[in-house]
């Protein structure tokens, strides 16, 4: 779905709510509920905050076809949990911040790794390549949980970096670690990252 912008109204003194903003994936459609929650508690969260979306109405399915475990995983009391991190601002507009499987929590924070790929990509001045040169996976940590692995396919200086990121006062949790080399980054043929073989990339750094 588009969300197109409403007119500018031309009539001095009179407003219009817009259907859109950026970065968001708009409003939730009429009839259709939601919740933000904690991602390993469920507890509900404030919908500002960022956490689990769970939604509920009368598109939600049933469940999966024979498959009873899986279903009971994401559906309960009609409620779905789909899988993605996001927050709503003050006037309703949705923000996706990623999936969770695409995200590490580090000394309690919860660390995005596509955002921190693209902090990575403005900081190098790499972020108008096509091919993809990078991906942030982590591997467990004994002090804070997780940290940061940053594949990549090109030559990158870790004091560099580092430098680059905190000159863009990218948070310190959001600093990878460990930097490999790699031949280059797996991918599927959707073009979507090949998760599990850079999992394993990244546990043998």
């Amino acid at each position: 779905s588009v969300n197109l912008p409403d007119p500018v109204p031309k009539v001095a003194g009179v407003s219009v709510q817009t259907s859109s903003r950026r970065g968001s994936t708009g409003k939730l459609a009429p009839g259709i509920a939601a919740e933000i929650r904690d991602p390993e508690t469920d507890r509900k969260l404030s919908l500002h905050e960022s956490g689990m979306l769970w939604v509920r109405g009368p598109n939600i399915f049933d469940g999966y076809l024979n498959d009873p475990a899986r279903s009971a995983e994401v559906l309960r009391d009609g409620w779905f949990k789909t899988g993605d991190l996001g927050r709503f601002d003050e006037d309703g507009f949705l923000f996706i911040e990623g999936r969770l499987s695409r995200f590490s929590k580090i000394a309690g924070e919860m660390v995005p790794h596509e955002m921190v790929e693209q902090k990575v990509l403005t900081a190098l001045k790499l972020d108008a390549q096509a091919e993809r040169l990078i991906a942030i996976m982590s591997v467990p940590d004994e002090a804070k949980g997780e940290a940061l692995v940053l594949l990549t396919s090109i030559e990158i200086d870790a004091q560099q970096l580092r430098a680059a990121l905190r000159e863009a006062e990218v948070p310190n949790l959001w600093v990878p670690r460990m930097i490999k080399r790699v031949e280059r980054i797996p991918v599927l043929a959707s073009g979507k990252l090949d998760l599990g073989k850079c999992k394993e990339l990244a546990a043998a750094a």
